[in-house]
């Protein structure tokens, strides 16, 4: 178990880190897991399996309270504080760390599910740079549609994946839309699928498409 950095200190500062895969000494690359609202770590490392990644180390931060900001991700940013400043300074540890036992953000991917994809689509954005991947499973950037996206940095053809149903109740898909554009806008090589009538959940075409994103980091 790895404790995240200390640099901001918030409700989810101090929380554990549950790990899977390689250990981050012997791992070729990293795969940051961020669980949705009402979940744990344990939750979304349940994907690991079905990933298949070998190579892999996995790491998946666990919320204080087990949601990541209070309110839903299209409400105004700042009453999501300080939570979602605490829950973007524990992906930033998470990533020092990773990078700190030899593994660079370009062998790292990032994925998120619901909240967790909210605030992991939101991280890259804010923090634009080469990355190994970022995957948002139903979910958008957060705040209001009106909100300003003039983020800086480039993606610099960071692969970026985002699945999502065309009717699921808690992201609609206008903003999977505009969350496509803006990551493109920033360098990203973005795939943007949406799923007619699947419920709130991933999918196997999914899964496959970032089984073959982490294939990718480690060549055969």
């Amino acid at each position: 178990m790895i404790e995240p950095s200390h640099a901001f200190q918030g409700p989810h500062q101090g929380q554990p880190v549950r790990t899977a895969g390689k250990a981050l000494n012997q791992a070729r690359a990293a795969m940051i897991l961020v669980h949705g609202r009402g979940a744990r770590a344990e939750d979304i490392l349940g994907l690991v399996d079905q990933l298949s990644s070998p190579g892999f180390a996995y790491l998946a931060p666990q919320a204080a309270g087990n949601t990541w900001y209070p309110n839903r991700f299209l409400a105004p940013v700042d009453s999501n504080e300080p939570w979602l400043s605490s829950a973007l300074g524990v992906i930033d540890g998470l990533l020092a760390r990773v990078a700190a036992a030899g593994i660079p953000p370009e062998r790292t991917l990032l994925l998120g599910f619901s909240q967790g994809a909210c605030l992991a689509l939101e991280f890259v954005a804010r923090h634009a740079r080469r990355y190994g991947g970022l995957v948002g499973f139903s979910g958008a950037l957060i705040g209001p549609d009106d909100t300003p996206r003039s983020y800086a940095g480039s993606l610099a053809g960071t692969p970026v994946f985002l699945g999502c149903s065309d009717v699921d109740p808690h992201v609609p898909k206008e903003r999977v839309h505009q969350a496509a554009t803006v990551l493109h806008s920033l360098g990203g090589e973005v795939t943007e699928r949406l799923y007619p009538n699947l419920g709130h959940t991933v999918n196997e075409d999914e899964i496959d498409f970032v089984r073959h994103m982490a294939q990718v980091l480690i060549p055969s």
